[in-house]
């Protein structure tokens, strides 16, 4: 592999020349490599043949909602995913983490901004290989990272992110033990704040509710208010 191909990938969606240019030139200073595109149409074609490690994906294109297109990046692929976008209201932000995003950036932004916020995200699946396999069976549910799949105990699978799953692994490598946020933070590489206390927060909501979870009072995946999160189940991997 050459020393170019070892280079994140990092695929810009967003229906303003400049703007992508300014990402693609900030992030190609820090070492990534950059596709970029104008329409979801000709983005979503391009990750299929080349999967980024991450995409940045602004709401407002001419030929998609923005969205629903980072919900289904969310279900179907196992990038990261950062919407950067000019829509500051909370309730865009909140959709936008509940959808499946992993971080939200605010137009405009500082470049060292972006490249920061990039790094955090890719920092942890670049650097630390996973303690255990693939395949994690825990309370009549197998967990498949290399698919990005639950299967219950009738052979229905129910799709996670790449997000869903970092969480869900965290909790599978450490069941009965307290997680507090710092730690979560810290295995994440998170940035502190209230924005990264949020996301942290929706993926777990998700994932209990694709557990099957009460959520006003979960089996598995407890909430130790003032403290962190434990996971309660019964794990056996590979």
């Amino acid at each position: 592999m050459t020393t170019e191909d070892a280079r994140p990938l990092v695929a810009i969606l967003d229906d303003q020349p400049e703007v992508r240019r300014l990402m693609a030139e900030a992030l190609e200073d820090a070492g990534f490599r950059t596709q970029s595109f104008g329409r979801a149409a000709e983005f979503e074609v391009a990750i299929r043949r080349s999967p980024p490690e991450l995409c940045l994906v602004d709401l407002g294109l001419p030929d998609r909602d923005g969205l629903a297109l980072v919900h289904r990046l969310a279900l179907e692929s196992g990038a990261a995913i950062v919407i950067v976008s000019g829509r500051a209201q909370v309730a865009d932000r909140v959709a936008g983490l509940e959808l499946g995003a992993d971080d939200y950036i605010i137009k405009p932004f500082d470049p060292a901004e972006l490249v920061a916020r990039v790094r955090a995200r890719l920092r942890r699946p670049r650097t630390a290989e996973p303690r255990a396999g693939p395949v994690a069976r825990f309370d009549g549910w197998t967990a498949r990272f290399d698919r990005y799949v639950l299967i219950d105990a009738g052979g229905r699978e129910v799709p996670f992110s790449q997000a869903e799953g970092e969480v869900l692994r965290l909790f599978l490598d450490s069941p009965r033990r307290l997680l507090t946020r710092a730690q979560i933070q810290e295995a994440l590489g998170g940035t502190a704040g209230e924005s990264f206390d949020r996301a942290i927060d929706v993926r777990i909501s998700r994932l209990r509710t694709k557990l099957g979870e009460d959520p006003r009072n979960p089996r598995l995946i407890k909430t130790i208010y003032g403290a962190g999160y434990i996971f309660l189940g019964t794990v056996a991997w590979g």
